[in-house]
């Protein structure tokens, strides 16, 4: 361990927030659903990407960056890329590849570290297949019309995590339920592939798996042996997709009872909400991180905007709170300008250390995040060896959030601040300045609003109209 601090996270499993004992302090494992690679990722799916990357740089700190391995896996194949793929007209390696490519650029505009292991659903379908050749000779799955199917009735387990009653599914499945199904609830592992349809030959011909199976094993093949550490995602997929996970991966293994034989620790983020209601694709309320980007609001503030709150709780993200996020970022850039002039390096955090003690308490951001506002505060007031000092503390706390990454004169200055760039201010304040020399106060106070909005601050003296960004 690099420093002795401790860890409470919520296990969504047992519904309680536990202490973290990691199998092997050695050998931490955390594995986190990744994205279906059809189309840029909105805010939404941006967010599990941010919180679990705040957490894997927690367990580095405290167990050793070379002793913590995280797995994030690529959905290549699915019926929404094959939809994509039609719509365009493009082969499906080239939707996924540029899609993919994408959220990588997102992802690290959002300061998001890459995962150790980042496996493609593709390229583990012998895996796969194993996988579900043990569940058959076990009697948890069956084949039917070319279709492999998982038996849920043969796990009397299934529903812990999620809470779901079987009884309830069934009586929530519609009527039109596929009749080689045995059971309602059973869903599929395997199904046939068309000729015009990507396929892989298996012994029940030549077709593709079904999304639940491939996390199974896409994460038995990079974090072996079961059970791992921590398996994280997004609340809508505890159920069917976790819970799906666990009978499937438990079911395959002798031995394995429950959901914790395969994760000891389930964690779920909620959702990004627009006005209450969840963010989602299919909903068409939803904004996308490339947009954001495009429209110069700095990946950093977006970043910050989604640490705002406790990571289990619902999350209103709008352009406004982006913008206010930039701005407090602005208050630590201004900080960190004057810690690094004083000499201050990042210092990394040791035991007792109030601000790892917040991230300790299930990633409590909201609370990390009140410290470096404070040290921020402080350093502004600080001289001498204390600045330095300051400095270094607020520094190392900033990088365990992923924040404050760039030098400070290319976030105040350069095309990384996000909106207007310094010719289109200046421009702007010769407009206002000109509207009130024409007694235009209406247009002038609009200027200065538009501009105040961007994080732009206009200080008008005797020498004329200064600017600055933030702060």
């Amino acid at each position: 361990m690099t420093t002795d601090a401790s860890i409470h996270l919520h296990n969504t499993l047992s519904r309680r927030k536990e202490l973290f004992r990691p199998i092997d302090a050695n050998n931490v494992r955390l594995y986190v659903c990744g994205p279906t690679v059809y189309d840029y990722a909105h805010i939404g799916n941006a967010r599990p990407v941010v919180v679990f990357d705040v957490l894997y740089r927690l367990l580095r700190l405290v167990y050793g960056a070379d002793k913590v391995r995280y797995a994030r896996n690529v959905t290549d194949i699915d019926d929404k890329i094959m939809v994509a793929a039609k719509a365009t007209g493009e082969a499906i390696r080239e939707v996924t590849g540029r899609t993919l490519a994408a959220f990588h650029e997102d992802m690290e505009a959002l300061g998001a570290l890459q995962p150790d292991f980042e496996p493609r659903a593709t390229e583990t379908i012998p895996e796969m297949i194993n996988l579900i050749e043990r569940l058959i000779a076990r009697g948890h799955a069956y084949e039917a019309e070319g279709h492999v199917l998982f038996d849920v009735p043969s796990w009397p387990g299934y529903g812990a995590l999620s809470g779901n009653r079987r009884e309830e599914i069934v009586a929530g499945a519609r009527v039109d339920v596929a009749p080689y199904k045995k059971d309602a609830a059973d869903y599929v592992l395997w199904k046939p592939s068309t000729a015009e349809q990507p396929g892989w030959d298996s012994p029940w011909g030549h077709g593709r798996p079904g999304w639940h199976i491939e996390c199974s094993a896409m994460s038995e093949k990079y974090l072996a042996p079961l059970p791992f550490d921590i398996h994280g995602g997004g609340l809508d997929l505890i159920f069917p997709h976790h819970e799906n996970e666990i009978a499937q991966s438990v079911c395959a293994h002798e031995g394995a009872e429950t959901g914790a034989d395969f994760s000891r620790y389930w964690m779920h983020n909620g959702y990004v909400t627009v006005g209450g209601e969840k963010m989602s694709k299919s909903l068409g309320n939803f904004f996308t991180v490339r947009e954001l980007l495009d429209e110069g609001l700095p990946g950093e503030a977006i970043r910050l905007a989604l640490l705002s709150g406790h990571y289990r709780q619902p999350l209103d993200v709008t352009r406004d709170t982006i913008r206010q996020a930039r701005a407090r970022l602005d208050r630590y850039y201004r900080a960190k300008e004057r810690a690094v002039a004083a000499g201050a390096v990042a210092v990394p955090p040791g035991a007792g250390d109030p601000f790892v003690a917040a991230l300790g308490d299930d990633l409590n951001s909201p609370q990390a995040l009140s410290v470096l506002d404070g040290e921020a505060h402080d350093i502004q007031r600080a001289e001498g060896d204390g600045l330095a000092e300051a400095g270094g503390r607020f520094l190392g706390h900033a990088a365990l959030l992923g924040l404050l990454s760039q030098d400070p004169d290319a976030w105040f200055r350069g095309a990384d601040a996000g909106g207007p760039d310094d010719h289109e201010i200046e421009r702007l304040i010769e407009e206002r300045v000109a509207a009130r020399k024409s007694r235009d106060f209406a247009r002038a106070d609009e200027i200065r609003d538009a501009l105040a909005s961007q994080g732009i601050v206009l200080e008008d003296g005797a020498d004329g109209t200064a600017w600055r960004r933030g702060g």
